[in-house]
């Protein structure tokens, strides 16, 4: 920045024509030019930098600049304005210093006006003094949207990984289990050829059916067997089956231990058939329950991935307007743990609920309200180590239902407590966290009449959010 001695000819008509002075009388503008610093940046160089006060109004007359923020070790472009425009301090406002970096991107011409002239300015132009804080709401008002909007962003990119996550297991799964399903359907002609073969009766078939169908409702119980238990089935069946001179008997152990086969089931069946019948049985019924065990999984993946796209609306309230509705506080809380449930596996997170289900439902607008225990639940995650323990607890006080989350991690400083609800603080390291998260989430519990509070000691940590039952 240059800070040139003399002014432009033609610097009070520029100023004149600025749309913040438009009408303004000739002897103001004049004050404005004489009070005032006459500035000029070249493409590249800095307004303001982050972290540093800011005693000036700028003015600027021809050019534009760019906002610039350092996140995640990158600067990130926060939006760009163009001359003529008015930036910097404004009567009135209680800024002290920039939060993010301001680049000139063409040259710009312009004045800066010192703080120390603002109460003279109210004696030389109260119009001046009204326009300038129409100014400041203004930016107010925008500095909001995009506050809440970059805030949203935030807590979007935090889900969106996991949800990919969790999304992508299940549909895998289901790709694999379609693709065996596939061989195994193509690979059934010869064993079916096998069994037709054998002329079994239908009272042998019968019998066997009863033997081999009731199975299917035991799949997934060996998991209740140990390792070794498991394995020592296998090998009793094995051993079985190659005393029977059954074919493929390793392949067949696989998949009856997995459906809960004993040796007396195999003997049963064996009682039935003919000798040379058993093999073909055997293997036909290992094919069966192959296609069952197939298609139980694609079943529960596909439960899986409808449960978490119900997760998701319920979460966003995709179907929903942004109205207020009356409803029952844990579903919010519960959809919001499902959306950070790849978060809480991957610290073996234990959770423990108490949850007042005849707690009765809050008017809220739901999807500003799953926003903030996202960042609740969230920072507790972030804060506890490995295996730690997440208590959420729901209930009714008087005409008011409350939310505590209690995390056991390290607690909260006693010199940060009381900040921790303020713009733009963060405890979290670079490109972690905006400092946005809480301070959202007291304005919106605000906007919902309620209040958030924290308490905090090494090892207990709770964040408390008391809603009105109605809004009225």
């Amino acid at each position: 920045m240059k800070t040139l001695d003399t002014m432009p000819a033609d610097l009070l008509p520029q100023l004149a024509e600025h749309p913040t002075f438009q009408g303004l009388p000739s002897e103001v503008i004049q004050w404005v030019a004489d009070k005032s610093e006459y500035v000029h940046y070249e493409a590249g160089d800095e307004l303001f930098q982050p972290n540093t006060p800011v005693n000036h109004m700028s003015i600027l007359l021809t050019g534009a600049y760019k906002v610039v923020m350092a996140q995640g070790g990158e600067l990130r472009e926060l939006g760009t304005w163009d001359a003529p425009m008015i930036t910097g301090l404004l009567p009135f406002s209680r800024m002290k210093e920039a939060k993010a970096a301001g680049l000139a991107l063409p040259e710009i011409h312009g004045l800066q006006l010192h703080k120390d002239h603002f109460v003279e300015m109210v004696n030389v132009s109260y119009e001046l003094v009204q326009r300038l804080v129409g100014h400041l709401s203004d930016r107010i008002r925008d500095f909001e949207q995009n506050r809440l909007q970059q805030e949203k962003l935030m807590s979007l990119g935090k889900l969106s990984a996991g949800l990919a996550h969790e999304l992508n297991n299940p549909a895998s799964a289901i790709v694999r289990s379609v693709e065996e399903l596939y061989t195994q359907v193509h690979s059934s002609p010869e064993e079916f050829k096998e069994v037709i073969t054998m002329k079994i009766t239908p009272e042998e078939t019968d019998e066997v059916n009863e033997i081999i169908f009731p199975k299917v409702q035991k799949l997934g119980q060996f998991e209740d067997l140990s390792l070794l238990e498991q394995e020592s089935r296998k090998d009793d069946l094995i051993d079985w089956l190659e005393d029977h001179e059954v074919d493929q008997a390793e392949d067949l152990a696989d998949t009856f231990v997995e459906f809960c086969f004993g040796e007396d089931d195999l003997d049963d069946i064996a009682d039935v058939l003919k000798p040379e019948a058993l093999g073909p049985v055997l293997r036909w019924a290992k094919r069966v329950l192959t296609m069952e065990k197939i298609v139980a999984e694609i079943r529960e993946s596909s439960e899986r991935i409808a449960g978490l796209v119900s997760s998701v609306k319920a979460y966003t309230h995709m179907d929903q307007a942004a109205s207020i509705e009356a409803r029952p506080i844990h579903e919010g809380v519960k959809s919001t743990m499902m959306m950070l449930k790849h978060k809480i596996k991957a610290k073996q997170i234990q959770i423990d609920k108490d949850i007042d289900f005849d707690a009765p439902p809050v008017e809220i607008r739901a999807g500003e309200m799953n926003q903030v225990w996202t960042n609740i639940l969230d920072n507790a995650i972030d804060a506890m180590e490995v295996g730690g323990k997440l208590h959420v607890r729901t209930y009714r006080k008087h005409h008011n239902v409350l939310v505590d989350i209690t995390d056991n991690g390290p607690g909260i400083p006693e010199d940060v407590i009381g900040r921790i609800f303020d713009p733009f603080f963060t405890t979290k390291g670079v490109g972690e966290g905006t400092g946005l998260g809480l301070e959202v989430s007291r304005r919106i519990v605000e906007k919902h009449k309620g209040v958030i509070e924290v308490s905090s000691a090494p090892g207990k940590t709770t964040f408390t959010v008391c809603l009105p039952i109605t809004q009225s």
